[in-house]
């Protein structure tokens, strides 16, 4: 017994962080178009530079508030790591060749908005967009790799932001919709597999929501997710009806939370924590709002507005199989004075039993077996990992080898728990997508040298190198547990 004869093996990337050519082929600005590189080992954050009212510049943190009045610009003098990334948009063809010489099953990539409809709200796609992704799926179905395609992946047009103020604004949902309609029809003969919208429990920053009071309006914020929600089912529901074999998923970060000791103040706390996460699949799944929600919302005084037919619209469109990242794990505590670690896009409490990567996200297999049998018996819905993997320092050697043993060991142990979950729990299990498959820029910190690939690529963290591609040993690993399914993981 071991994993299903069409697993899924392959792996996943985003065009933000991987594909370049970022005003090529007609294509707009995005939101993370003008988000510059930053440091996260030295706790250097990723910036946006602002354009006032008054005419006056400055920068910001990512994360904080966009004041009022102020526009995000692209600086000449700074460097945005989305506009070249790991440009994938000038070397799709060696690139994919590459992973059918792995024996790829499938790849995950994203399909850039702004590529499609450079400012978000035309009424025509660009054609050249539409075609370059024609010609990536050809490519890939050249060699039987099956596409997986996420439709939105951290990021928005940056005109969507700026003049519709992004997902608060109901008008978002249907510039969406004829973006969504325009892929579908291109390429419904193409894509059987799609997500609608990536760790979407991530979404409560200008980044992905566009909303600029972000941090002081949680009403607005509320309001951007229920029409994120409302979109998310159209799509499932549309997609359907352009074609019956659609696979339409969604996308979550899960994060396994362990209790920091006997305390049931703790105990209760791992309730909260975990069902922040579980709100969003719930939704996706189950097709409303969870009571404790609801409540939450009432308690603040934030009521949603809904137009006719929305709970309808979230009750129809639920998705088809869940999507979803698995790194670390953090623990539940309620001590004021906890230690903290880094996480995907987050803080966590720090484990004493875990080991940590260079960038302190704490290497955990156990968790992920866990969470497949959490999400398998709450949903009974068909899972598959679409990211998973370690960021590490990854050195070349004078003959152009690169050794990356932690790589490996990383995934053999995390593929041992997901034989674990499938063999002796019962958990249905579609496939196993590796973050980063190749070398690209992280998303939370901006750098190149948190790599997670088996293919590397010469980059830097300010953008030097000649972008030339090179096979680590774990691509070589990975080449044999795909030829094996999963059997041979020495």
């Amino acid at each position: 017994m071991g994993f299903r004869k069409d697993f899924m093996w392959g792996g996943a990337t985003a065009a933000n962080q991987y594909e370049g050519g970022y005003r090529d082929g007609g294509k707009g600005i995005a939101v993370q178009d003008v988000i510059t590189g930053g440091d996260g080992r030295n706790g250097v954050p990723r910036r946006m530079c602002l354009k006032y009212a008054d005419g006056t510049t400055g920068i910001i943190d990512r994360r904080e508030e966009v004041p009022a009045g102020a526009v995000p610009y692209i600086d000449e003098n700074t460097y945005y790591p989305s506009h070249v990334a790991t440009d994938f948009y000038h070397h799709y063809k060696e690139d994919i060749a590459l992973f059918a010489e792995m024996g790829f099953k499938s790849f995950r990539l994203s399909i850039n908005w702004t590529r499609i409809f450079p400012n978000g709200d035309e009424t025509e796609p660009n054609e050249e967009g539409l075609q370059f992704y024609d010609d990536v799926f050809d490519e890939m179905l050249k060699y039987g790799i099956e596409p997986q395609v996420t439709i939105v992946h951290f990021d928005l047009p940056l005109h969507l932001a700026t003049e519709y103020e992004g997902w608060y604004n109901r008008k978002t949902i249907d510039f969406y919709m004829n973006y969504v309609e325009a892929i579908f029809q291109r390429y419904k003969h193409k894509v059987k597999y799609w997500k609608t919208f990536n760790e979407i429990n991530f979404c409560r920053d200008y980044t992905n929501l566009g909303i600029t009071e972000a941090q002081s309006r949680p009403d607005k914020v509320e309001q951007a997710v229920w029409h994120l929600f409302v979109a998310a089912a159209k799509t499932v529901i549309r997609g359907h009806e352009i074609n019956p074999d659609f696979m339409i998923g969604q996308m979550i970060n899960e994060n396994e939370y362990y209790t920091e000791d006997c305390n049931p103040k703790a105990a209760w706390q791992r309730v909260v924590d975990k069902r922040a996460r579980e709100f969003y699949t719930d939704v996706q799944n189950k097709g409303y709002y969870p009571e404790w929600k609801l409540i939450e919302l009432k308690n603040k005084g934030i009521e949603i507005k809904k137009e006719p037919g929305d709970d309808e619209i979230l009750r129809k469109g639920t998705v088809d199989y869940i999507g979803f990242s698995y790194y670390s794990t953090s623990v539940s505590s309620v001590r004021e004075d906890v230690e903290k670690t880094a996480s995907n896009l987050e803080s966590a409490v720090k484990n004493p039993y875990l080991k940590a990567n260079d960038w302190g996200w704490q290497i955990d297999p156990m968790g992920l077996r866990l969470i497949l049998n959490e999400l398998w018996s709450r949903y009974h819905k068909p899972l598959w990992i679409v990211e998973n993997g370690i960021g590490a320092i990854d050195v070349v050697e004078e003959d152009g080898s690169i050794h990356d043993p932690y790589r490996i060991d990383y995934m053999r142990d995390h593929i041992k728990a997901m034989k674990a979950a499938v063999v002796e729990d019962g958990v249905d299990l579609m496939g196993y997508m590796p973050w980063g498959c190749i070398d690209l820029v992280s998303a939370g910190t901006g750098e190149m040298r948190k790599r997670y690939g088996f293919i590397y690529v010469d980059m830097d963290d300010d953008g030097n190198g000649d972008l030339h591609r090179a096979r680590k040993d774990s691509f070589f690993w990975y080449k044999k547990v795909i030829e094996t399914n999963g059997e041979d993981l020495d």
